[in-house]
């Protein structure tokens, strides 16, 4: 029995060590990217194993006991930022004004998701100013048609490959466009809006592709880069929303914050997962609502399920008059 036990601590120390140290490779292979996922899980793992070498033979194994808390602290490290012990960094300004506030909603709504009546209700009950809505076929648009009726600017861009979208505004519209950054399959969303009480800022959606067997993150990682400098910094700020396909505590996500000068709702509040809703335990901080200066948050919040493998991501801005 002790042996089995040894076998299976050695087994599993190897596998926490490996998922581990080949993200620090920054290679594009899918399969590498997607250790990034599960630093919790990881950094979990790595602690029931340290307290199995323990109960095992703790002096025989103490350098794979060492390993193991070693990989967990790093796990750790990366994975505090976006717990309630971290310092914020963006403060919530409840206290602004009404005629300043603007409401925006983020779903990937999923192309295979026929529940529209609950996405169609989610959109009636929280009346956003900004609607960012992602894998839409021609189902899609058929089916929210009346709703996008309301707003003054709807661009759509119905795809049968998973990434069709539609971008939905009551706002006044300087300009909103589709630009095709690093591949002609994936769309994204550039657009100048005016705030209700004035203030001009640009929003930038998009829904790159995640690291799935047969597709290494090359071009998801330029579609990134490209994305974070969209929109004229010195002119306005801009919210930049979506289905990153990429956790919150990614390089990459993290080389998005800083080329963008980003600030992320999440740091200091939770870490708020929107993938997988159809999962209890494995999910993730994928879908990202971005700020750079000059746009306040008034809430972060995710909303309940609608059918799809995403939850709904809502945020409140404020938008500063200038």
């Amino acid at each position: 029995m002790r042996w089995l036990l040894f076998a299976f601590f050695a087994v599993v120390t190897v596998a926490v060590v490996v998922a581990t140290l080949l993200p620090l490779t920054h290679s594009d292979q899918w399969w590498i990217r997607a250790l990034d996922f599960p630093r919790i899980h990881t950094g979990i793992v790595a602690v029931l194993a340290a307290f199995l070498g323990l109960a095992i033979r703790p002096r025989a194994l103490a350098i794979p006991i060492v390993l193991l808390i070693g990989c967990a602290a790093y796990q750790g490290v990366r994975i505090f930022p976006y717990t309630p012990l971290a310092a914020t960094d963006i403060a919530l300004k409840p206290d602004t004004p009404m005629e300043r506030r603007v409401t925006v909603i983020a779903a990937n709504v999923l192309m295979g998701n026929r529940d529209h009546d609950k996405v169609r209700a989610l959109i009636d009950r929280e009346d956003p100013d900004i609607l960012f809505l992602m894998e839409t076929d021609a189902a899609w648009m058929d089916a929210l048609s009346n709703t996008l009726a309301r707003y003054e600017t709807v661009l759509r861009e119905p795809l049968e490959n998973h990434y069709g979208a539609i971008f939905a505004t009551r706002l006044q519209v300087t300009d909103a466009r589709f630009v095709y950054l690093a591949d002609t399959k994936t769309p994204t969303v550039l657009a100048e809006l005016e705030g209700p009480a004035g203030g001009a800022f640009y929003v930038v959606g998009l829904h790159p592709r995640p690291p799935v067997p047969g597709e290494d993150t090359g071009t998801r990682d330029e579609q990134l880069r490209e994305a974070a400098r969209l929109g004229d910094r010195t002119r306005a700020p801009v919210l930049a929303v979506g289905d990153f396909n990429d956790v919150a505590w990614s390089r990459n996500s993290q080389l998005f914050v800083e080329e963008g000068s980003y600030r992320d709702p999440r740091i200091g509040r939770g870490i708020i997962p929107s993938f997988d809703a159809t999962s209890w335990w494995m999910r993730f901080p994928i879908d990202q609502f971005y700020l750079t200066e000059g746009l306040d948050l008034i809430s972060f919040e995710r909303l309940e399920a609608v059918g799809s493998d995403h939850f709904p991501m809502k945020a409140i801005i404020a938008v500063s008059p200038r």
